[in-house]
């Protein structure tokens, strides 16, 4: 019997291609692949993925706590500002911890003296389609920009967090950003011993060049003598989940509108954050929707979209790259049912890994 909606499919082949891009790319540039938890953080599927990356990254001691538990190998720890309460278990739990600012280096750093410390580090370059998400936009508090006060604690770093790209997918734009930092801050460089640039490099995409990603890479880590880290999250997942709705009613108001068992707002919040429509495919035929949340949101919309019959109650959608920036940040505003988790297998077989109901929705409030 088909699982009830809404859920979140996640599928083991689709992610075994990804993975086999990563496995690629660290063979053939030396680099380190970390999981960035922000991103997905889906610990059921890190069966699948661990063996085929050397650990995680994180922003914060949740995140953290998890992969240390549940990923294994390296953990990095970062977070934008740790606080008082929160530092003990975070050195406990990490093999690398990364200040986000001097002055939090300064107040930390005896708690952390056992560790490789590193600094993150605001190149002033950076590559985003978004303002929202760039990490060096005017006055980003997204590491230290500042070089005499980079330059006054290098006695007390091993390594350089230089995250400052967001779906990147040119290796000739990735390479003239690395060209820049090099010429800005290469004598600071070549006094570490690792190296992070972080994740947003969509090395997965169908047609990337991973060979020349490797090469620069590899370039980049000869010239400075360093271990080079990325941390890459969507590009991971991406194209590997769908979420899985059901249409409940089919109203007209100046055009069709299915209204789906979902929420956008709930269950794909970067939609709405990004001011972007979802997908389906083949998005082809002569039916035009609208397809439409269950919320009281007006602008609960995930799209418009094309079908090759008529909509009808009871028939399911699927809206594709539901996972990377996703899953994470599912909410239960309007207490709209929380998707489930389930896994298609190699196999083709689907598995329900996780339900929720009426009692988790009140666990999260009080």
């Amino acid at each position: 019997m088909p699982l009830a909606t809404p859920y979140y499919l996640i599928d083991e082949n689709a992610l075994a291609r990804n993975l086999e891009r990563v496995d690629q790319l660290r063979a053939a540039s030396g680099a380190k692949c970390l999981l960035a938890l922000k991103c997905f953080a889906t610990w059921s599927t890190f069966p699948q993925i661990a063996p085929h990356m050397d650990g995680t990254t994180s922003s914060s001691l949740n995140e953290l706590k998890l992969g240390r538990e549940k990923f294994g190998g390296e953990t990095h720890a970062y977070s934008v500002a740790w606080s008082d309460g929160e530092i003990d278990e975070a050195v406990a739990n990490a093999d690398k911890i990364i200040f986000n600012s001097v002055s939090q280096l300064e107040r930390f750093e005896d708690k952390a003296a056992h560790l490789p410390i590193g600094l993150r580090v605001n190149p002033g370059v950076s590559h985003s389609h978004f303002d929202l998400a760039d990490p060096a936009r005017q006055f980003s508090r997204l590491g230290e920009s500042e070089r005499a006060r980079v330059e006054a604690v290098m006695d007390r770093v091993s390594g350089f967090m230089l995250h400052c790209n967001c779906e990147n997918d040119s290796v000739v734009a990735f390479s003239e950003l690395l060209d820049t930092i090099e010429t800005r801050i290469g004598d600071l460089l070549m006094r570490l011993e690792w190296v992070s640039l972080g994740g947003g490099i969509h090395f997965t995409k169908p047609g990337y060049d991973i060979d020349g990603l490797a090469a620069r890479l590899r370039a980049f880590a000869e010239k400075f003598d360093v271990q080079v880290y990325l941390e890459p999250g969507d590009t991971v997942v991406t194209d590997t989940t769908t979420l899985e709705v059901s249409v409940l009613d089919v109203i007209e108001n100046g055009k069709a509108v299915a209204i789906v068992d979902s929420a956008v707002e709930a269950h794909m919040l970067d939609l709405l954050v990004y001011r972007e429509s979802g997908s389906v495919a083949p998005n082809t035929g002569p039916h035009h929707y609208q397809i439409a949340g269950k919320s009281c949101l007006a602008g609960d919309i995930f799209g418009d979209f094309d079908f090759p019959a008529p909509l009808s109650v009871g028939d399911r959608i699927s809206l594709l790259n539901a996972a990377g920036y996703t899953m994470v940040k599912k909410n239960w505003f309007n207490g709209v049912a929380m998707p489930a988790i389930a896994i298609r297998r190699k196999n083709g077989d689907v598995e329900l890994v996780q339900s929720f109901d009426y009692a988790d929705y009140v666990a999260s409030l009080s």
